[in-house]
Protein backbone atom coordinates (compact mmCIF):
# COMPACT_ATOMS: atom_id res chain seq x y z
CA UNK A 1 0.00 0.00 0.00
CA UNK A 2 1.26 3.29 -0.77
CA UNK A 3 4.02 2.05 -3.31
CA UNK A 4 3.98 4.52 -6.10
CA UNK A 5 3.74 7.32 -3.00
CA UNK A 6 7.58 8.73 -1.80
CA UNK A 7 8.59 7.00 1.20
CA UNK A 8 9.46 10.06 3.12
CA UNK A 9 5.87 11.72 2.56
CA UNK A 10 4.75 8.50 4.27
CA UNK A 11 6.89 8.47 7.19
CA UNK A 12 6.47 11.81 7.98
CA UNK A 13 2.37 11.00 7.87
CA UNK A 14 3.24 7.76 9.96
CA UNK A 15 5.36 10.30 12.70
CA UNK A 16 2.61 13.14 12.94
CA UNK A 17 -0.81 11.26 12.46
CA UNK A 18 -1.30 8.93 15.34
CA UNK A 19 -4.54 7.87 13.57
CA UNK A 20 -2.89 7.17 10.54
CA UNK A 21 -0.63 5.11 11.63
CA UNK A 22 -2.80 3.15 13.64
CA UNK A 23 -5.26 2.04 10.81
CA UNK A 24 -1.62 1.66 8.71
CA UNK A 25 -0.97 -1.33 10.63
CA UNK A 26 -4.18 -2.39 11.13
CA UNK A 27 -4.20 -2.72 7.56
CA UNK A 28 -1.06 -4.14 7.56
CA UNK A 29 -1.99 -6.55 10.38
CA UNK A 30 -5.36 -7.42 7.95
CA UNK A 31 -3.18 -7.86 5.31
CA UNK A 32 -0.95 -10.46 6.64
CA UNK A 33 -3.79 -12.75 8.40
CA UNK A 34 -5.30 -12.56 4.59
CA UNK A 35 -2.45 -14.36 3.05
CA UNK A 36 -1.96 -16.77 5.57
CA UNK A 37 -5.64 -17.49 5.66
CA UNK A 38 -5.43 -18.03 1.50
CA UNK A 39 -2.20 -19.93 1.45
CA UNK A 40 -3.95 -22.32 4.38
CA UNK A 41 -1.56 -21.30 7.51
CA UNK A 42 -3.95 -19.55 9.34
CA UNK A 43 -7.35 -22.27 9.10
CA UNK A 44 -10.27 -19.56 8.86
CA UNK A 45 -13.43 -20.51 7.65
CA UNK A 46 -15.14 -18.44 4.46
CA UNK A 47 -17.10 -15.66 5.57
CA UNK A 48 -14.60 -14.57 8.40
CA UNK A 49 -12.38 -14.46 5.67
CA UNK A 50 -14.99 -12.15 3.70
CA UNK A 51 -15.01 -10.13 6.56
CA UNK A 52 -11.53 -9.59 7.14
CA UNK A 53 -11.13 -8.72 3.49
CA UNK A 54 -13.90 -6.02 3.79
CA UNK A 55 -12.58 -4.44 6.84
CA UNK A 56 -9.21 -4.46 5.30
CA UNK A 57 -10.53 -2.60 2.20
CA UNK A 58 -12.38 -0.06 4.64
CA UNK A 59 -9.42 0.44 6.56
CA UNK A 60 -7.40 1.17 3.20
CA UNK A 61 -10.20 3.57 1.62
CA UNK A 62 -9.96 5.47 4.52
CA UNK A 63 -5.97 5.49 4.93
CA UNK A 64 -6.05 6.63 0.95
CA UNK A 65 -8.47 9.55 1.80
CA UNK A 66 -6.12 10.87 4.87
CA UNK A 67 -3.24 10.64 2.46
CA UNK A 68 -5.03 13.30 -0.58
CA UNK A 69 -6.44 15.17 2.57
CA UNK A 70 -2.88 16.11 3.79
CA UNK A 71 -1.95 16.44 0.25
CA UNK A 72 -5.19 19.34 -0.35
Amino acid sequence: MFEEQPQQELDSLLKSNPEFKQLYQRHRDLDKKVMDAELGVLPIDDISLMQMKRQKLAVKDRLARMYEARLQ
